[in-house]
Parts: structure tokens; sequence; C-alpha cells
């Protein structure tokens, strides 16, 4: 069986194991935008507290976080760890959205130039960027994160040496390009890892 149909077979089995997930849980793009941010290097738990938070305060909102100040900002995402940093992100990302006129505007962006946009912010990684891309624009790029890495490792399908891009790729080749299928099989990673 080569790698295509293994990657194949363990959606399969996911699938079976959990059923659809759902995911990402957001009530709008933007949320997910937020969330993608906030979670980087924490648990999902923290970054619903720091959403719930933002919401609490009428702030969950490009205008808000934009005018809100960088501390003001910072203490109400406390609760996602590394909260100065992270306003610092927030801010930086939510900027360039309304300089660049919004999520409506962006949406009309082809997936490479807005991939490559979204890279060239400072605090916004490919795993970041591919979750905004996949949640919220539902752009067919996979999320690679390190629950992937552990599973396809433990699973012997790659060496743990592979690069971000060139997991991506291995999914993206041997997977059709759709973003159902993609936010649906990370979703099954992401609930298997929590499992076990």
């Amino acid at each position: 069986m080569n790698r295509c149909d293994k990657l194949t077979e363990l959606y399969d089995r996911l699938l079976d194991a959990y059923g659809p997930q759902h995911w990402w849980p957001a009530e709008s793009a933007f949320e997910v935008i937020v969330g993608a941010v906030l979670t980087q290097n924490t648990s999902w738990k923290n970054v619903e507290k720091a959403i719930a938070r933002l919401k609490a305060t009428g702030n969950l909102d490009l205008d808000h976080i934009v005018a809100l100040s960088q501390d003001d900002l910072a203490g109400l995402i406390r609760s996602s760890g590394f909260f100065n940093v992270k306003a610092k992100r927030l801010k930086n990302l939510c900027e360039w959205l309304q300089l660049q006129g919004g999520l409506d505007e962006l949406a009309g962006w082809r997936t490479g130039k807005l991939r490559q946009s979204l890279l060239e912010i400072n605090g916004i990684g490919p795993e970041t960027a591919d979750d905004i891309l996949l949640y919220a624009f539902q752009r067919p790029v996979f999320v690679i994160d390190s629950y992937t890495r552990r599973l396809l490792g433990k699973l012997g399908l790659i060496q743990g040496t592979e690069d971000y891009e060139t997991l991506r790729q291995m999914f993206e080749s041997c997977l059709p390009p759709d973003h159902r299928l993609y936010n649906e099989y990370h979703a099954l990673i992401v609930r298997h890892a929590k499992e076990k």
C-alpha cells in the first residue's frame, strides 16, 4: 500500500472511530481568525475563555481590536497564555486585515497570494496561516500541527524530520483539493490525539 492509500485509509478509520467533528468551533470567520492566533502554544479551553472575554466586553470585532491598546487587549486575552506576545500578533493581523479592506475583500484573493500575505505578518507562521485559510476562508489547504506529526510518526508514515511544507504537500498531493475533507481530516486527527 502506498503512502496516499495509507493516508486515505487513516482518514476512513478516524471517521469510523469518531464520526464527523463539525469543526472549527466558532460563530464567525473573524472568530476563527482570532482563535487561530490565540491557540498558539496553549489549550483550546484557555482560548475559549479569552474569546468569551472578548465577546462579553464587545471587543470580538475587527475595528474594536484595532482600536484597543495593546495592553488592554493583552488583559482581555490573558487566559490564552503568552498574552503580551499574542496581543501584539493579533493587533498586527487585525491592522493588516483592516488595511486590506476586511474579510469580504480578502475572500476574493487567490489562495497562494492570501497565504503568502498572511505569512508576511509578524507572528503568523504556516500553521496559523493555514488554520485561517482552511477554517475562515474555506480554502483547500491542509493544516499540519504537532498532533499530525505525532500520529504520522507513530504510524511510520514519516521519519519525523520533514518540514512543514513537505508534510502539507504530502497531504495535498494525496487527497482531492476539498476544504471540507481537509477540515474534517484535521479535526479528526486533533480528536484522536485528545482521546489517546
